[in-house]
């Protein structure tokens, strides 16, 4: 019996909740996850955890365990990780999971030119609609929108700032005109982005510090930011775009600013990983060139929003 990676296995199926999920890390099939965990169970005579057919729960001497071999585990790979090049050349597979439409607009050129800089590192990269599970998708690093961030186990740091924009073509403008004041998006045809931890249905207004809440009763909602940019060139309604996906449509005129005196509700881009004492080098250097090349991208998209030639567009 391999002990270490059988204890590799119970913990990965703790976190990422079952045998399925843990499977898909280490490439085998859900038997061998259970097999493994059996085999624990046996050599230490203590059931660890309790299975039913949907779910899976620690006992307590299963906690007192995990907690045991993350630690073991950290040091294992501590030591590994001493006595090879992978702390001086960041080298191997990167996984990473983002946000799908901040990945397309920010994480993509961000690989680019990562790996000009460190060729030897392969990515992985798995856009999701839904807020990234790491351990569940088997991830070194996620990426993700958020209004903030409760307390978790994971290291996190805010890549910056950006905000929602009210976009339509300038085909729908023409037909119904520009709504002066949020209250009047009532006459319009509105049409919504549903965003993890976001209300898809409420846009929030925010100009000289007062704050005013509109009800958005949606013709269409989509969950991707690109798909919702179709329907707004379209001429099907106004739509909230995240900046990242409206600037580039903004500037070639495809569509125009609605209320761009009013400011919609910020979110905030996180970078997360998991914390511990090891951490590769492949993770490290990714944070911290992302921490500087997805700032600076998501810094040039807000100060566009202020240009001419896009504010300019509003009284098309």
């Amino acid at each position: 019996m391999d002990m270490i990676q059988n204890m590799r296995v119970f913990t990965r199926v703790v976190e990422s909740g079952s045998f399925t999920a843990a499977a898909l890390t280490f490439d085998a099939a859900p038997s061998a996850m259970s097999r493994a965990v059996t085999e624990l169970e046996t050599h230490l005579r203590v059931r660890l955890l309790t299975r039913s057919t949907r779910s899976l729960a620690l006992t307590p001497a299963g906690q007192v365990y995990l907690e045991r071999c993350k630690r073991i585990l950290s040091d294992i790979a501590s030591a590994e990780e001493a006595v090879s090049e992978a702390h001086q050349r960041p080298a191997g597979t990167l996984r990473i999971v983002s946000y799908a439409s901040i990945g397309q607009h920010y994480i993509l050129p961000a690989i680019s030119k990562y790996r000009s800089i460190y060729p030897d590192v392969r990515v992985e990269l798995t856009l999701t609609q839904s807020t990234p599970a790491l351990y569940a998708m088997g991830a070194d690093v996620a990426i993700f929108p958020a209004s903030s961030l409760s307390d978790s186990e994971m290291i996190s740091h805010t890549l910056g700032s950006t905000r929602n924009v009210l976009c339509a073509s300038p085909e729908y403008v023409r037909a119904r005109g520009l709504p002066n004041a949020p209250s009047e998006l009532a006459m319009h045809d509105c049409l919504t982005l549903s965003m993890p931890g976001f209300p898809t249905c409420e846009w929030m207004f925010e100009k000289s510090g007062d704050t005013e809440v509109v009800h958005v009763d949606s013709l269409l909602q989509a969950n991707i930011a690109e798909s919702l940019i179709v329907a707004i060139r379209n001429g099907m309604g106004i739509g909230a775009l995240p900046s990242y996906a409206a600037v580039p449509a903004l500037k070639d005129g495809s569509l125009v600013r609605v209320l761009p005196q009013y400011s919609l509700q910020k979110m905030n881009i996180y970078v997360l990983y998991p914390a511990g004492k090891f951490v590769d080098a492949r993770t490290k250097t990714w944070v911290s060139f992302v921490r500087d090349y997805v700032s600076e991208l998501i810094t040039r998209d807000e100060a566009a929003l202020q240009q001419p030639v896009i504010e300019s567009l509003c009284s098309t």
